[in-house]
Protein backbone atom coordinates (compact mmCIF):
# COMPACT_ATOMS: atom_id res chain seq x y z
CA UNK A 1 0.00 0.00 0.00
CA UNK A 2 1.16 3.53 -0.79
CA UNK A 3 0.42 6.16 1.85
CA UNK A 4 0.75 8.95 -0.73
CA UNK A 5 0.55 8.48 -4.48
CA UNK A 6 0.54 11.26 -7.05
CA UNK A 7 0.40 11.50 -10.82
CA UNK A 8 1.02 14.69 -12.76
CA UNK A 9 0.32 16.63 -9.57
CA UNK A 10 0.62 20.38 -9.77
CA UNK A 11 -0.48 23.50 -7.92
CA UNK A 12 -0.41 26.98 -9.42
CA UNK A 13 -0.92 30.30 -7.66
CA UNK A 14 -1.54 32.92 -10.33
CA UNK A 15 1.24 32.44 -12.86
CA UNK A 16 3.58 30.68 -10.43
CA UNK A 17 3.73 26.90 -10.09
CA UNK A 18 4.37 25.95 -6.47
CA UNK A 19 4.48 22.29 -7.49
CA UNK A 20 4.55 20.89 -11.01
CA UNK A 21 4.19 17.42 -12.54
CA UNK A 22 4.98 15.55 -9.32
CA UNK A 23 4.92 11.76 -9.63
CA UNK A 24 5.38 9.93 -6.34
CA UNK A 25 4.48 6.57 -4.86
CA UNK A 26 5.42 6.54 -1.16
CA UNK A 27 5.05 3.09 0.40
CA UNK A 28 3.71 2.52 3.89
CA UNK A 29 5.80 1.94 7.02
CA UNK A 30 8.52 4.44 6.17
CA UNK A 31 9.79 7.57 7.87
CA UNK A 32 9.94 9.87 4.87
CA UNK A 33 12.19 12.94 4.82
CA UNK A 34 10.83 15.69 2.57
CA UNK A 35 13.69 18.13 1.89
CA UNK A 36 14.05 21.29 -0.12
CA UNK A 37 14.72 25.03 0.13
CA UNK A 38 12.06 27.59 0.98
CA UNK A 39 9.57 27.81 -1.87
CA UNK A 40 10.41 24.34 -3.18
CA UNK A 41 6.82 23.10 -2.83
CA UNK A 42 7.12 21.05 0.36
CA UNK A 43 4.24 22.66 2.25
CA UNK A 44 2.11 22.69 -0.91
CA UNK A 45 2.57 18.94 -1.30
CA UNK A 46 1.77 18.30 2.36
CA UNK A 47 -1.30 20.55 2.27
CA UNK A 48 -2.65 18.67 -0.74
CA UNK A 49 -1.96 15.38 1.04
CA UNK A 50 -4.20 16.36 3.95
CA UNK A 51 -6.84 18.12 1.89
CA UNK A 52 -6.05 21.71 2.89
CA UNK A 53 -5.67 22.70 -0.76
CA UNK A 54 -6.74 21.14 -4.05
CA UNK A 55 -4.54 20.36 -7.07
CA UNK A 56 -4.51 22.50 -10.18
CA UNK A 57 -3.50 19.49 -12.25
CA UNK A 58 -3.12 15.75 -11.70
CA UNK A 59 -4.34 13.59 -8.85
CA UNK A 60 -3.33 12.54 -5.35
CA UNK A 61 -4.52 9.63 -3.22
CA UNK A 62 -3.55 8.70 0.33
CA UNK A 63 -3.57 5.65 2.63
CA UNK A 64 -4.24 3.27 -0.21
CA UNK A 65 -6.69 4.70 -2.68
CA UNK A 66 -8.55 7.32 -0.64
CA UNK A 67 -9.04 10.75 -2.18
CA UNK A 68 -6.96 13.30 -0.30
CA UNK A 69 -9.18 15.42 1.92
CA UNK A 70 -12.09 12.97 1.94
CA UNK A 71 -13.64 11.99 5.30
CA UNK A 72 -12.29 8.45 4.91
CA UNK A 73 -8.79 9.81 4.36
CA UNK A 74 -8.91 12.37 7.16
CA UNK A 75 -9.91 9.71 9.67
CA UNK A 76 -6.57 8.00 9.03
CA UNK A 77 -4.23 11.02 8.82
CA UNK A 78 -2.92 13.36 11.51
CA UNK A 79 -1.27 16.63 10.52
CA UNK A 80 0.98 18.94 12.54
CA UNK A 81 1.56 22.28 10.84
CA UNK A 82 4.77 24.27 11.14
CA UNK A 83 3.31 26.78 13.58
CA UNK A 84 1.76 24.01 15.75
CA UNK A 85 -1.65 25.73 16.00
CA UNK A 86 -2.47 25.64 19.70
CA UNK A 87 -4.72 27.93 21.71
CA UNK A 88 -2.28 29.65 24.05
CA UNK A 89 -4.98 30.73 26.55
CA UNK A 90 -6.31 27.20 27.03
CA UNK A 91 -4.87 24.73 29.48
CA UNK A 92 -3.30 21.50 28.28
CA UNK A 93 -6.36 19.61 29.53
CA UNK A 94 -8.65 21.96 27.60
CA UNK A 95 -6.64 21.33 24.43
CA UNK A 96 -7.17 17.60 24.90
CA UNK A 97 -10.89 18.14 25.46
CA UNK A 98 -11.24 20.37 22.39
CA UNK A 99 -9.33 18.03 20.10
CA UNK A 100 -11.27 15.01 21.37
CA UNK A 101 -14.56 16.71 20.47
CA UNK A 102 -13.34 17.52 16.96
CA UNK A 103 -12.27 13.98 16.03
CA UNK A 104 -14.11 10.71 15.72
CA UNK A 105 -11.03 8.69 16.67
CA UNK A 106 -9.42 9.60 19.96
CA UNK A 107 -7.41 7.84 22.67
CA UNK A 108 -7.69 9.96 25.82
CA UNK A 109 -5.79 7.48 27.97
CA UNK A 110 -2.83 7.50 25.64
CA UNK A 111 -2.76 11.30 25.43
CA UNK A 112 -2.78 11.75 29.20
CA UNK A 113 -0.19 9.01 29.74
CA UNK A 114 2.13 10.54 27.16
CA UNK A 115 1.90 14.02 28.68
CA UNK A 116 2.54 12.60 32.13
CA UNK A 117 5.63 10.80 30.85
CA UNK A 118 6.85 14.09 29.36
CA UNK A 119 6.13 16.02 32.58
CA UNK A 120 3.71 18.38 30.84
CA UNK A 121 1.11 19.54 33.41
CA UNK A 122 -2.54 19.26 32.38
CA UNK A 123 -3.50 22.38 34.32
CA UNK A 124 -0.88 24.69 32.77
CA UNK A 125 -1.85 27.12 30.02
CA UNK A 126 -0.37 26.28 26.65
CA UNK A 127 1.17 29.74 26.36
CA UNK A 128 3.25 29.06 29.46
CA UNK A 129 4.76 25.86 28.08
CA UNK A 130 8.23 25.91 26.55
CA UNK A 131 8.64 25.64 22.79
CA UNK A 132 9.66 22.02 23.13
CA UNK A 133 6.66 21.23 25.33
CA UNK A 134 4.30 22.89 22.87
CA UNK A 135 5.77 20.81 20.04
CA UNK A 136 5.33 17.67 22.16
CA UNK A 137 1.74 18.65 22.93
CA UNK A 138 0.99 19.09 19.23
CA UNK A 139 2.53 15.67 18.55
CA UNK A 140 0.50 14.13 21.39
CA UNK A 141 -2.73 15.53 19.95
CA UNK A 142 -1.85 14.00 16.59
CA UNK A 143 -0.87 10.59 17.98
CA UNK A 144 -3.99 10.37 20.15
CA UNK A 145 -6.00 10.17 16.93
CA UNK A 146 -4.30 6.82 16.22
CA UNK A 147 -3.49 7.72 12.61
CA UNK A 148 -2.06 5.44 9.95
CA UNK A 149 -0.17 8.37 8.43
CA UNK A 150 1.41 11.22 10.38
CA UNK A 151 2.30 14.35 8.36
CA UNK A 152 4.67 16.86 9.99
CA UNK A 153 5.47 20.20 8.34
CA UNK A 154 8.73 21.65 9.73
CA UNK A 155 8.05 20.58 13.33
CA UNK A 156 11.67 21.28 14.34
CA UNK A 157 11.96 24.78 12.90
CA UNK A 158 11.60 26.73 16.15
CA UNK A 159 13.20 24.24 18.54
CA UNK A 160 16.64 24.35 20.13
CA UNK A 161 19.00 21.37 19.59
CA UNK A 162 18.00 19.59 22.82
CA UNK A 163 14.27 20.01 22.13
CA UNK A 164 14.80 18.77 18.56
CA UNK A 165 16.58 15.68 19.86
CA UNK A 166 13.84 14.95 22.39
CA UNK A 167 11.11 15.49 19.80
CA UNK A 168 12.71 13.10 17.31
CA UNK A 169 13.33 10.47 19.99
CA UNK A 170 9.70 10.72 21.05
CA UNK A 171 8.53 10.49 17.45
CA UNK A 172 10.59 7.38 16.72
CA UNK A 173 9.28 5.72 19.88
CA UNK A 174 5.74 6.32 18.61
CA UNK A 175 6.68 4.93 15.18
CA UNK A 176 8.05 1.78 16.79
CA UNK A 177 5.00 1.40 19.01
CA UNK A 178 2.30 2.04 16.41
CA UNK A 179 4.00 1.08 13.15
CA UNK A 180 2.65 4.24 11.53
CA UNK A 181 3.97 5.94 8.41
CA UNK A 182 5.50 9.41 8.74
CA UNK A 183 6.18 12.17 6.21
CA UNK A 184 8.44 14.77 7.78
CA UNK A 185 9.42 18.06 6.17
CA UNK A 186 12.54 19.69 7.58
CA UNK A 187 15.60 21.81 6.74
CA UNK A 188 17.70 20.07 9.41
CA UNK A 189 19.30 17.31 7.37
CA UNK A 190 21.44 16.08 10.29
CA UNK A 191 18.28 15.28 12.28
CA UNK A 192 16.69 13.49 9.31
CA UNK A 193 19.80 11.39 8.64
CA UNK A 194 19.31 9.56 11.94
CA UNK A 195 15.68 8.62 11.38
CA UNK A 196 14.66 8.72 7.72
CA UNK A 197 14.57 5.61 5.58
CA UNK A 198 12.93 7.24 2.55
CA UNK A 199 13.97 10.52 0.91
CA UNK A 200 12.20 13.03 -1.34
CA UNK A 201 14.10 16.08 -2.58
CA UNK A 202 12.07 18.97 -4.00
CA UNK A 203 13.51 21.98 -5.78
CA UNK A 204 11.78 24.70 -7.81
CA UNK A 205 8.47 22.92 -7.45
CA UNK A 206 9.66 19.62 -8.92
CA UNK A 207 10.73 16.25 -7.52
CA UNK A 208 14.49 15.88 -8.00
CA UNK A 209 14.93 12.44 -6.50
CA UNK A 210 12.87 9.99 -4.44
CA UNK A 211 13.60 6.55 -3.05
CA UNK A 212 14.76 4.48 -0.12
CA UNK A 213 17.71 6.12 1.61
CA UNK A 214 19.71 2.88 1.73
CA UNK A 215 19.30 2.31 -2.00
CA UNK A 216 20.02 5.91 -2.91
CA UNK A 217 23.22 5.80 -0.90
CA UNK A 218 24.21 2.52 -2.55
CA UNK A 219 23.96 3.87 -6.12
CA UNK A 220 25.77 7.15 -5.46
CA UNK A 221 29.42 7.69 -4.62
CA UNK A 222 31.99 10.49 -4.40
CA UNK A 223 34.97 10.39 -6.75
CA UNK A 224 38.04 12.43 -5.78
CA UNK A 225 40.84 12.94 -8.24
CA UNK A 226 42.85 15.35 -10.43
CA UNK A 227 40.86 18.36 -11.62
CA UNK A 228 42.68 18.22 -14.97
CA UNK A 229 41.01 14.87 -15.70
CA UNK A 230 37.55 15.81 -14.43
CA UNK A 231 36.07 16.72 -17.81
CA UNK A 232 37.01 13.33 -19.24
CA UNK A 233 35.41 11.50 -16.30
CA UNK A 234 32.32 13.70 -16.47
CA UNK A 235 31.78 12.78 -20.12
CA UNK A 236 31.83 9.05 -19.32
CA UNK A 237 29.89 8.94 -16.02
CA UNK A 238 26.55 10.16 -14.70
CA UNK A 239 27.78 13.09 -12.62
CA UNK A 240 25.15 14.75 -10.43
CA UNK A 241 27.40 17.53 -9.15
CA UNK A 242 31.03 18.51 -9.72
CA UNK A 243 33.15 20.64 -7.42
CA UNK A 244 36.73 21.73 -8.02
CA UNK A 245 39.13 22.91 -5.33
CA UNK A 246 42.46 23.86 -6.86
CA UNK A 247 44.00 20.80 -8.47
CA UNK A 248 41.47 18.41 -6.91
CA UNK A 249 37.97 17.61 -8.19
CA UNK A 250 35.10 16.03 -6.27
CA UNK A 251 32.44 14.38 -8.42
CA UNK A 252 29.22 12.99 -6.95
CA UNK A 253 28.19 10.26 -9.38
CA UNK A 254 25.42 7.71 -9.59
CA UNK A 255 26.07 4.12 -10.53
CA UNK A 256 29.77 4.89 -10.58
CA UNK A 257 32.39 2.40 -11.78
CA UNK A 258 33.87 -0.25 -9.53
CA UNK A 259 36.80 0.08 -9.25
CA UNK A 260 37.21 3.84 -9.63
CA UNK A 261 39.02 5.19 -12.73
CA UNK A 262 42.82 5.24 -12.49
CA UNK A 263 43.99 8.13 -10.35
CA UNK A 264 40.61 8.52 -8.67
CA UNK A 265 39.38 7.43 -5.26
CA UNK A 266 35.74 6.45 -4.57
CA UNK A 267 34.07 6.97 -1.19
CA UNK A 268 30.51 6.70 0.13
CA UNK A 269 28.35 9.81 0.25
CA UNK A 270 26.49 11.15 3.24
CA UNK A 271 22.79 11.97 3.11
CA UNK A 272 23.66 15.66 3.36
CA UNK A 273 26.04 15.45 0.39
CA UNK A 274 23.40 13.65 -1.65
CA UNK A 275 20.67 16.17 -0.83
CA UNK A 276 22.87 19.20 -1.48
CA UNK A 277 24.04 17.78 -4.81
CA UNK A 278 20.50 17.46 -6.14
CA UNK A 279 19.55 20.87 -4.78
CA UNK A 280 22.54 22.48 -6.48
CA UNK A 281 21.81 20.74 -9.76
CA UNK A 282 18.00 20.82 -10.17
CA UNK A 283 17.00 18.72 -13.13
CA UNK A 284 19.69 16.06 -12.61
CA UNK A 285 17.89 12.77 -13.09
CA UNK A 286 18.41 9.73 -10.91
CA UNK A 287 18.67 6.37 -12.60
CA UNK A 288 16.12 3.67 -11.72
CA UNK A 289 17.19 1.49 -8.83
CA UNK A 290 15.70 -1.34 -6.76
CA UNK A 291 12.00 -0.79 -6.20
CA UNK A 292 10.77 -0.06 -2.67
CA UNK A 293 8.80 -2.76 -0.92
CA UNK A 294 5.00 -2.75 -1.02
CA UNK A 295 4.78 -1.07 -4.43
CA UNK A 296 5.54 -1.96 -8.02
CA UNK A 297 5.53 1.57 -9.39
CA UNK A 298 8.05 3.46 -7.33
CA UNK A 299 11.80 3.27 -7.48
CA UNK A 300 14.54 5.81 -7.42
CA UNK A 301 13.21 8.46 -9.70
CA UNK A 302 13.38 12.09 -10.60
Amino acid sequence: MNVIETSGLGKRYGRTWALKDAALAIPASYVVALVGPNGAGKTTLLHMSVGLTTPTTGRITVVGSETAGSPAALDQIAFVAQDAPLYKNLSTADMLHLTRNLNRRWDQQRAEARLKELNIPLDRKVGRLSGGQQAQLALTLALARRPRLLVLDEPLASLDPLARHDFMASLMAAVAEDGLSVVLSSHVIADLERVADYLIVLSRGQVQVAGEVEELMAVHSMLTGPAAAADDVTERLAVVHARRAGTVAHLLVRNGPDPAPPGWEASPVSLEELVLAYLREPGATALPGPRPRATQDSGIRA
